[in-house]
């Protein structure tokens, strides 16, 4: 059985080396959670008191600021990070998918990266054997899928490593807010790929700042603030109090048609 069970997680960073007076005058505002100075090391709370409770077919949008706490949580789900005090219990594969470039040679040829992508996404090599020609199919690369990395431009980068991304079998699938910013045009085509490895994950949190993108892959969100979690629902109600407005008011005609969400009635007379 698949599953996420976290229960009154805290994720401490101590800083050594760094006097507390000089760390409160150089930290500003919201960044990653509070400054504990009870003892004589700084301590970073990344992670305050988080309890999350995910089963099959959950899907999971983290919302919130920049160093609130979502790429924290993204990594104790996936087993990078170990809670300081709690407990995280997960049960299925992970498919951890923060930076398309991870795990990645320059040295070595597309077909021989494809193998060593899929490797570190927890398949194994005849697996990713067998999804070569899919993957050259889907990006379109040709002959040099033969060629070492470091002759590709960086959209070709982004199309071998997003090509491998969506042809994995993940259970529990982890996504971070940078696959969201390729090439446009590419991420278009690959829209019907995404939402497909969605449907075969057994689970995703997805991080993101494009409230597009949650909408199509996501149906419930958690909104982090000062690494804990400040709201907890459907994705609409939580963008809602996240932005402080409804997130469909931001969104084209054509937008919400093609998510099949009926337009916002305005407040003008319907004008």
């Amino acid at each position: 059985m698949v599953s996420i069970d976290v229960q009154n997680a805290f994720v401490d960073f101590p800083i050594f080396d760094a006097k507390t007076r000089s760390m409160k005058k150089k930290v500003l505002g919201k960044v990653g959670g509070k400054i504990g100075t009870d003892t004589k090391v700084p301590i970073i709370e990344a992670l305050h008191d988080v309890t999350l409770n995910l089963r099959e077919g959950d899907r999971v949008g983290l919302v919130g600021h920049n160093g609130a706490g979502k790429s924290t949580l993204l990594r104790l789900l996936a087993g990078i990070y170990e809670p300081t005090r709690g407990s995280a219990r997960i049960q299925g594969k992970i498919a951890p998918v923060f930076d398309l470039g991870v795990g990645m040679d320059p040295e070595i040829s597309g077909e021989e990266n494809i193998i060593i992508r899929g490797l570190f996404l927890g398949m194994t090599a005849k697996e990713m054997e067998k999804r070569v020609d899919d993957i050259a199919e889907f990006t379109e690369l040709g002959d040099y899928l033969k060629m070492p990395l470091r002759t590709y431009s960086t959209g070709m980068r982004v199309r071998l490593a997003l090509g491998v991304v969506t042809s994995i079998d993940p259970e529990i699938l982890i996504l971070d807010e940078g696959i969201g910013a390729v090439d446009a045009a590419f991420l278009n085509k690959a829209r019907d790929r995404l939402k497909d490895l969605v449907k075969r994950s057994g689970i995703l949190v997805f991080a993101s700042h494009a409230d597009e993108f949650l909408f199509e892959l996501c149906d419930s969100a958690l909104w982090m603030d000062e690494g804990h979690i400040k709201q907890q629902g459907s994705l609409r109600d939580v963008l809602t109090g996240y932005k402080g407005r409804d997130p469909f008011q931001d969104m084209s005609k054509e937008t919400l048609q093609r998510l099949g969400i009926e337009p916002v009635a305005t407040t003008n007379g319907g004008e």
